[in-house]
């Protein structure tokens, strides 16, 4: 199943810039493989925010949930979902 997530970092202004570090280094780490894998299909910034839409491609929504969890970031993220399907008007074989 493919999901459009939307995440939106915030980070609290007082955190100590260590940890901060760590947090980002550790959720690069993660998302390269989780990219690798083939789960994490699709990533890009948002222009003038510390936000990402991303593509996942898990077998159900429990997955994603458990993969999101997953992020070091997570307890510092907004996070919207929608589900995905392929649209009868495409004209690609396939959804990669």
């Amino acid at each position: 199943m493919l999901f459009h997530v939307k995440m939106t970092v915030n980070l609290p202004v007082d955190m100590n810039p260590e940890k901060a570090a760590q947090l980002k280094a550790d959720e690069k780490a993660l998302a390269q493989r989780l990219q690798r894998e083939g789960v994490w299909r699709h990533l890009w910034r948002i222009a003038g925010h510390y936000a990402n839409y991303s593509v996942f491609d898990v077998p159900s929504m429990e997955a994603l949930h458990d993969t999101l969890m997953q992020l070091p970031l997570f307890p510092y993220m907004d996070i919207e979902i929608d589900g995905l399907c392929r649209h009868p008007s495409s004209i690609h074989d396939d959804d990669r």
